[in-house]
């Protein structure tokens, strides 16, 4: 039997995944036409479709994974 008091490791190391505080601000300055199509999902992903759309995510492993993959075709900043 577990202990009431205490929470699973897993929950608790997910819930303080995403409150890191920081943001990037990111948007498209190249187009997704002609590109690879792993370019292209890594765009959605980030949630850019069209060329100067803007968005500002969490600043993750993950984010910073597919924005490195299409890093030329953003400008990225950080947010306070």
């Amino acid at each position: 039997m577990a202990a009431e008091g205490k929470k699973p490791a897993a929950k608790t190391a997910a819930k303080s995944a995403g409150k890191s505080g920081k943001k990037i601000r990111v948007t498209q300055l190249g187009s997704h036409i002609g590109r690879p199509n792993r370019q292209q999902e890594n765009l959605k992903g980030l949630g850019l479709n069209k060329r100067h759309r803007t968005r500002e995510l969490e600043d993750t492993p993950a984010v910073r994974g597919m924005i490195d993959r299409v890093k030329h075709l953003l400008r990225i900043e950080e947010v306070e």
